[in-house]
């Protein structure tokens, strides 16, 4: 008998993101999550060396990593939908509930405990919310890298992530909008 988990997480790769919008660049949930798993590296690094902290980076890097990983079996639904409404919010909660339920019985019962950590994690801890400001800054640096491009498909979402963000409490992220996000605003020659 084999375990499934870790062949069902590597179809990650094949779930669009961003599927209402034309992308100059598609995004798949493997790649987004690579990226969030930086950013909330980030976001963790500045909690503990900037502000004087103690939020456990390996967590974030964790928590990260597998944020999405019920979309293998959900798919990714496109923001509009998630949130029309509270009764289709809340329902998708529960989906997702499932499906990460659903991933933990393709593990062997002494992992299980563990990833639940993962999937289904505690949603008051630090790290949990700088995971989820990391996920709003790599939507943010999608937008922004899209405009950029001259797509303007993302215009009003760049626009309203930003909202966002500037609404965002964590101190970790206004400095990482402070000290780095401008450098996703430019080209390759100017980087250097």
């Amino acid at each position: 008998m084999g375990y499934n988990f870790f062949a069902y997480l590597s179809r990650m790769k094949f779930i669009k993101r961003w599927s209402l919008m034309h992308s100059g660049v598609n995004e798949n949930v493997m790649e987004h999550s690579e990226q969030v798993a930086q950013l909330a590296h980030a976001l963790a690094t500045i909690n503990n060396k900037i502000f004087g902290g103690t939020a456990d980076v390996g967590k974030c890097v964790s928590l990260a990593v597998f944020h999405e990983a019920g979309e293998v079996i959900t798919g990714d639904l496109p923001t509009p939908i998630k949130y029309f409404n509270n009764e289709i919010k809340t329902a998708f909660k529960g989906l997702e509930a499932v499906a990460n339920e659903k991933l933990l019985t393709m593990l062997p019962k002494e992992f299980q405990d563990g990833y639940r950590e993962l999937l289904s994690p505690d949603t008051s801890s630090y790290e949990y919310k700088l995971v989820k400001a990391a996920d709003k800054l790599a939507a943010y640096v999608k937008c922004v890298e899209e405009v950029k491009a001259g797509n303007k498909e993302f215009s009003k979402a760049l626009k309203s992530i930003s909202k966002e963000l500037d609404q965002n409490a964590l101190p970790e992220v206004r400095y990482f909008m402070s000290n780095f996000i401008s450098g996703f605003e430019k080209t390759l020659d100017e980087l250097d």
